[in-house]
């Protein structure tokens, strides 16, 4: 025991500095005022008063749990065939799919945002190829269905490799049986597969909801700043306007409903073991 607990402390050194500090930092500047000295310190929840006050955070939190919940939505339309072809494929064929899958993500996601722009404008490969066969051209560029698009292939892999994951752990017993008793393909998806997958598929809608929400680089690069979200406000406040007890509230309000969405997304999510929800 004492073994395990010397074998803990780097760890909780490292979340201790990298985790737990900061978040100190962020909450004690969300509750200051501007300005106070390291002796003098004057609180005040006039900061968090200014999101609800002002109608441009509410506009831009509605716009912003839109265009994520958009993304998130289309990443599981999209990536659950996707990941239960890949997991009917034989083991040498799987890997190469999960790399070719994966290897996008081997590129800074702001590269691959740039690349994206250049396709997307007007006089892109996309307008380009529409002009050709006499269409266009097609206005993409800043416009929330680019910056939605831009979204999924950014982080539809997430939501892939989840559910892959899921799908792959599956007792394939449990297949075999239903096809004993009779079960059509379907029904055998729709009782055992699918809820044997929603794990993957909540912890898919956690990867992929969470950045959708706060990003801003895609906002930024592809919205052309028409389309901002919290992240694009964050950004603003503590990089350009230099209000960081402003960021630093806005900051927790958005944590503290991203962690009750991750409940909510808990809450509904299956226990595959005894078929129940675990309300």
């Amino acid at each position: 025991m004492k073994q395990f607990r010397k074998m803990t402390i780097p760890y909780i050194v490292w979340m201790s500095v990298m985790i737990v500090i900061p978040m100190l930092f962020i909450f004690m500047y969300g509750i200051t005022k501007e300005g106070n000295s390291v002796v003098t310190l004057n609180f005040t929840l006039d900061n968090f008063a200014k999101f609800f006050v002002e109608p441009i955070y509410i506009d831009v939190l509605i716009r912003s749990m839109r265009i994520a919940v958009v993304t998130t939505f289309f990443c599981i339309l999209l990536g659950y065939p996707a990941a239960y072809a890949i997991s009917r494929c034989n083991e040498k064929t799987q890997t190469l799919l999960v790399l070719l899958i994966t290897l996008p993500m081997w590129i800074n996601m702001l590269v691959r945002t740039y690349a994206w722009m250049g396709m997307l404008q007007d006089d892109g490969l996309f307008n380009t190829l529409l002009r050709l066969i006499g269409i266009g051209p097609v206005k993409m560029i800043h416009t929330e269905a680019a910056v939605v698009f831009v979204m999924i292939y950014n982080f539809i892999p997430f939501m892939i490799l989840q559910i892959y994951t899921s799908l792959t752990k599956m007792d394939k017993s449990y297949l075999e049986a239903a096809s004993d008793l009779g079960a059509t393909p379907f029904e055998a998806f729709r009782k055992i597969t699918l809820p044997l997958s929603l794990p993957g598929v909540v912890s898919g809608i956690t990867l992929v909801f969470l950045p959708a929400v706060s990003t801003f680089t895609i906002t930024s690069l592809i919205g052309g700043g028409k389309f901002s979200n919290v992240g694009n406000i964050i950004e603003t406040l503590f990089l350009k306007s230099g209000d960081w007890n402003a960021g630093s509230a806005l900051s927790l309000i958005l944590a503290v409903i991203i962690m009750f969405l991750m409940y909510l997304t808990k809450k509904v999510d299956k226990d595959p073991s005894n078929g129940r929800g675990r309300i």
